[in-house]
């Protein structure tokens, strides 16, 4: 019997941040995101890379989902949109995720239901902001 082989991708990322300027975030596969914290700056500070992920992991879950329920072919798109509301007393936090989805295409609203509600069971980034996953800081020199 043959032996099925996948392939895994590196995950993770790193921060490097000098006395000045703003912080250059680095994939695990090399992929980089300059950092920005102004309110007016063009571009993605932390909490919108938050948002981000859970975006495009909630759309491609959706797409996932349509996929084996059959209903790929009649997608046009999906839209994920995502924000929040930060808490207002003790740590700081996202308190809220506000997740809109749109999936466009010949399907009725009971097949935009039932993927949506696949999409976030399939989703890891919304998996993991739910179940409140486990930490461990080690400090170097």
């Amino acid at each position: 019997m043959a032996e099925l082989m996948t392939k895994t991708r590196p995950t993770g990322a790193s921060a490097v941040l000098g006395r000045h300027g703003f912080p250059l975030v680095t994939s695990a596969t090399g992929g980089e995101i300059q950092i920005v914290t102004g309110p007016s700056q063009a571009g993605f500070n932390p909490i919108d890379l938050l948002y981000a992920s859970l975006s495009a992991c909630m759309a491609m879950s959706a797409r996932i989902a349509a996929n084996q329920m059959g209903l790929l072919d009649r997608l046009t798109d999906i839209r994920a949109e995502v924000s929040g509301e930060k808490a207002n007393d003790g740590l700081s936090r996202v308190m809220r995720f506000d997740i809109t989805l749109t999936i466009r295409g010949d399907i009725d609203d009971a097949a935009r239901q039932m993927i949506a509600g696949a999409a976030e069971e399939i989703c890891t980034v919304n998996n993991t902001l739910r179940g409140g996953a486990d930490f461990s800081l080690k400090i170097s020199d």
